[in-house]
């Protein structure tokens, strides 16, 4: 019997339907996220926009390079500071309104050097 369902689940076995040696572990894919770089190195871009949201402005902050909850991290102090909600995933951060302005002070304060308004 498996031992630990979690570590033998059939949809993350890659390429082995079947073996018969008992301790045989299977090989599963693993997303590696790129190392978060320091404030200073990242080069951030914000602008406003409003494809796709119906005619409502967001604040769109882009180019971030690091793992998914830092990303979130900073997605959150950013909505938390302009006191607005939005979201934060695939490399990118949307706060509702605009808030051009107020993002690009917050994130030079926080040591984003490289930060840059676009549009």
């Amino acid at each position: 019997m498996a031992k630990n369902l979690k570590d033998n689940d059939w949809k993350e076995r890659l390429n082995v339907v079947y073996s018969t040696n008992p301790d045989f572990k299977y090989e599963t894919e693993k997303d590696d996220e790129p190392a978060t770089l320091q404030p200073s190195q990242q080069r951030l871009r914000v602008q406003l926009d409003r494809k796709n949201r119906g005619g409502k402005v967001v604040t769109l902050v882009t180019g971030f390079v690091g793992t998914e909850e830092d990303l979130k991290e900073l997605g959150k102090f950013l909505k938390s500071k302009c006191g607005v909600g939005g979201s934060a995933k695939d490399g990118e951060i949307i706060v509702q309104g605009d808030f051009k302005q107020k993002v690009l002070e917050l994130l030079k304060k926080e040591g984003y050097t490289q930060t840059k308004p676009v549009g």
